[in-house]
C-alpha cells in the first residue's frame, strides 16, 4: 500500500514539473503549422534573443562607431608588358578617416605609382582621392578628398603603449570585402620584416587578428576604438595564418605633422642592426645585466657609422644561440633606458631627420656618451 501511495505521488510531483517546464518555455514541445501539421522544428514556446557578453557589446560598438571613417580605396597603375604595350592594373585596399576635411591615411603601397585613386565610403558615397604625402620607408601615405557631407572619423591613439595581449580589432575590405571586423591581440611588438620591394619595415605591431590581402591601410583599434595601428603585411603569401603587421599610428602621425606644418618629411634613421640582450645572456657576454641593443652590424654612410659606432667582429656560441660580440651595447637614448627590442625605434619615431639624439653605449669595460644625428632613410626612386 505505501509502495502504490509512493509511486502515484512522484508521478503526480512529475507531471506537475512537466507541465510547469513547458508552460514556462524550458522544454520544447513540436509546434503546429497554421494548418495543423506538426513542425519539423521545436524550441521554446516564448522567443527569447541570446544574451550578449559585455565584450560582444563592445565590439559590436565599436565596428559602429568606426566602420563609417573605414574606406575602401582602388587605384589605378599602368604597367607594361612583355610586348611593352601599356595597360592598367587595379589595386585595392583599406584606409580611414582622420579629420572631416577628409585626411585619409592608408599604405604606401595601396596608391604608390597611381594614375587615379578613388574612395569607396562605407554608405557607397565615392569619391576621388589626390596624394599629398608619401613615406615609403614607413609604407604611410596621405590621401585627401573633398567631402560633400559631414564624415565620420577615427581617433588616434598612442601606439608607444601597446602591449603584448592587449585586445585589438581591425576593419577593411579583405579580398573586396568591404566592412569586415576581426578580433585578436597583440601578439609582439618591435617585429622587423622586408616588404615584396625590399624594403625594412622596423617597429612593426604584430597581431593575430585576421589580415589579409585588401586590408592594407586599414586600421588596427583598441578596445577604446583608438587607432594604435595601420594594418600593412602579412607573414607569407596568400591569405592570413594569424600573422600580421600593422605599422604602429605614432609613424603617420608624425607624418600629419610634417604635412601640417609645411615641412618636407622624412623619415630618420640610425642605421644600426642588432638584438636587445639582458640578464643572464648579457652577463654571459661580459656586459651590465642590465643589458640593451647588442650592435651587430651598423649601415654604411649612416648615422651611427659617422658617430663611430661598432658592430660585432666575430661570432660566438652560448647555449644555443649565436651572438656576435664585439660590438656596442646601446644602453639608453636620450635618457630612457634600452629595456625592449623596439625602444630605440620608438625614440627615434618621434623624431625627423637632422635632429640630435644623446646614446648611453657600453664599450671596452666603460660606459661613453655619445651624440648621433640622424640621417634620413633613402627613399626608392
Amino acid at each position: 500500500m505505501r509502495v502504490r501511495t509512493f509511486l502515484i505521488a512522484a508521478i503526480l510531483v512529475f507531471g506537475f514539473v512537466y507541465a510547469t517546464s513547458v508552460w514556462k518555455g524550458r522544454v520544447g514541445l513540436p509546434r503546429l503549422s497554421s494548418g495543423g501539421e506538426r513542425s519539423l522544428w521545436t524550441g521554446p514556446d516564448v522567443a527569447k534573443s541570446a544574451g550578449l557578453s559585455s565584450e560582444e557589446l563592445g565590439n559590436i560598438e565599436i565596428y559602429k562607431s568606426a566602420n563609417a571613417a573605414v574606406v575602401n580605396i582602388t587605384s589605378t597603375v599602368y604597367q607594361r608588358n612583355f610586348w611593352l604595350e601599356v595597360y592598367p592594373v587595379r589595386e585595392s585596399g583599406s584606409g580611414f578617416l582622420v579629420n572631416e576635411d577628409g585626411l585619409i591615411i592608408t599604405n604606401d603601397h595601396v596608391v604608390s605609382g597611381s594614375a587615379r585613386i578613388q574612395v569607396t565610403m562605407a554608405d557607397q558615397t565615392r569619391y576621388e582621392a589626390d596624394p599629398l604625402v608619401r613615406d615609403p620607408g614607413n609604407d604611410l601615405a596621405l590621401i585627401k578628398i573633398k567631402p560633400r557631407k559631414k564624415l565620420s572619423v577615427l581617433r588616434l591613439g598612442d601606439s608607444d603603449k601597446a602591449q603584448v595581449g592587449q585586445k585589438v580589432l581591425a576593419i577593411g575590405n579583405p579580398f573586396g570585402l568591404s566592412g569586415t571586423l576581426t578580433t585578436g591581440v597583440v601578439s609582439s611588438l618591435g617585429r622587423e620584416l622586408q616588404d615584396e620591394s625590399g624594403r625594412r619595415l622596423e617597429g612593426m605591431i604584430q597581431t593575430d587578428a585576421a589580415i589579409n590581402p585588401g586590408n592594407s591601410g586599414g586600421p588596427l583599434l583598441d578596445s577604446q576604438g583608438s587607432v594604435v595601428g595601420v594594418n600593412t603585411a602579412i607573414y607569407g603569401p596568400g591569405g592570413n595564418i594569424g600573422i600580421g603587421f600593422a605599422m604602429p599610428i605614432n609613424r603617420a602621425k608624425a607624418m600629419l605633422e610634417a604635412y601640417q606644418s609645411g615641412r618636407k618629411f622624412g623619415r630618420p634613421r640610425l642605421g644600426v642592426s642588432g638584438v636587445h640582450v639582458a640578464g643572464d645572456l648579457a652577463a654571459a657576454l661580459d656586459l651590465p645585466e642590465q643589458g640593451g641593443f647588442l650592435v651587430y652590424d651598423v649601415a654604411p654612410d649612416s648615422a651611427a657609422a659617422e658617430a663611430g659606432i661598432r658592430g660585432a667582429r666575430r661570432w660566438v656560441i652560448i647555449g644555443n644561440t649565436e651572438v656576435g660580440i664585439g660590438g656596442d651595447l646601446i644602453m639608453a637614448i636620450d635618457g630612457r633606458a634600452v629595456d625592449r627590442a623596439d625602444a630605440i625605434n620608438q625614440a627615434i619615431s618621434r623624431k625627423r631627420p637632422g635632429d640630435a639624439v644623446e646614446l648611453v653605449i657600453f664599450r671596452g669595460g666603460r660606459r661613453m656618451t655619445l651624440r648621433v644625428t640622424l640621417s634620413a632613410v633613402a627613399q626608392p626612386l
